[in-house]
């Protein structure tokens, strides 16, 4: 099959599917964060509303924070959104990590949850369903590693796992995300990401933070006649040079040349480390006398990680946060003040 006519059916299959999920009795719309995913929902949206649709964007004020924004408002007036920017700061950062952790009631580290739920905080009270663009990058071979899984050594490709030295967890992972016989190797990249890290991560972080405001989350991507459309598609239509989703692209550089399909993307940031860097002394102490932590790390050793700064002060902090409220029973607020007092 030819890429045009592969083109076209992804707008068919797309479209339809987009159809479904906005389908309601109560006011509906989206998250919109600037990449291609979102965008391609922003587009088929538009087309089959003829109310400009409602959409959300979280940008962050911090110095150093990177954020997508520009581009999704560029989206935005192209197609004639009713587009609505809801900005993320220090003080959004101290009072929604609680609200986050009471949410969670699975430990899930993953920082990219905040932005989540402060946009549906945000889109409480005009909407009711948001549809959002989860299993892009999953089905159509998005993320860089993916890249990886198309060398001749397969050196990359798998997401985060179990640490090795936890031989039971590690086998249960690999269990989990063997791919059956007959895959590619870059669809057995896919294959791992759908089968762990797409329901252990991305899709609890969307249904925990909208249910949490009485939200419902939907997903055009995830609709079974789009997995059964893109999964199979040759490897060359997903990842061709330094692109992934590259039959996405193509089709959004038709229909929406706005997105700017092929630019370099920004991603997000969100500044987590600027944020506790200047309480980095005080967050050590107290969170090295919480009882769970000292179960998997010394005092000393969670004091050295905050002095040193890095990528495990978030986790130890929203670890110390989430344990006081769902094994201790704190209050999320009073669990923030225990692991960093008055803020």
């Amino acid at each position: 099959t030819g890429e045009t006519a592969l083109i076209d059916r992804l707008d068919a299959v797309l479209e339809d599917s987009v159809r479904v999920h906005q389908r309601s009795d109560v006011p509906y719309g989206l998250f919109l964060s600037g990449g291609v995913d979102s965008a391609a929902i922003a587009t088929l949206m538009s087309r089959l509303n003829a109310r400009p649709v409602t959409a959300f964007t979280c940008g962050f004020d911090a110095p150093g924070a990177r954020d997508e924004r520009g581009q999704a408002e560029r989206v935005a007036k192209a197609l004639n959104l009713d587009w609505r920017e809801t900005r993320f700061d220090e003080a959004d950062f101290w009072r929604i990590l609680p609200q986050v952790a009471w949410a969670l009631d699975d430990p899930t580290a993953d920082y990219a949850t905040l932005p989540t739920y402060k946009l549906a905080q945000a889109a409480k009270g005009t909407l009711t369903v948001v549809l959002t663009g989860e299993g892009g990058d999953e089905l159509f071979g998005g993320y860089g590693r993916y890249r990886k899984a198309l060398r001749p050594a397969w050196l990359g490709g798998r997401p985060a796992e179990p640490r090795p030295d936890d031989a039971e967890a590690l086998a249960r992972w690999r269990r989990q995300a063997k791919p059956p016989p007959g895959l590619t190797r870059l669809q057995q990249a896919q294959w791992a990401d759908i089968a762990t890290w797409l329901p252990n991560d991305l899709l609890l972080k969307l249904d925990r933070c909208l249910m949490a405001h009485g939200l419902e989350g939907r997903t055009p991507f995830l609709d079974p006649r789009v997995a059964d459309f893109a999964f199979p598609l040759p490897d060359r239509f997903k990842v061709r040079g330094r692109y992934g989703k590259w039959l996405v692209r193509k089709w959004l550089e038709r229909v929406c040349p706005a997105a700017d399909p092929w630019a370099r993307k920004q991603g997000f940031t969100v500044p987590v480390d600027a944020w506790i860097a200047p309480r980095a002394a005080d967050l050590a102490e107290r969170i090295g006398r919480i009882e769970a932590v000292r179960r998997v790390r010394t005092p000393e050793a969670v004091r050295s990680t905050f002095e040193s700064g890095g990528s495990e002060r978030w986790p130890l902090l929203f670890f110390a946060v989430w344990s006081l409220i769902h094994l201790e029973g704190a209050a999320p607020n009073d669990a923030l003040a225990q692991v960093a007092g008055t803020i």
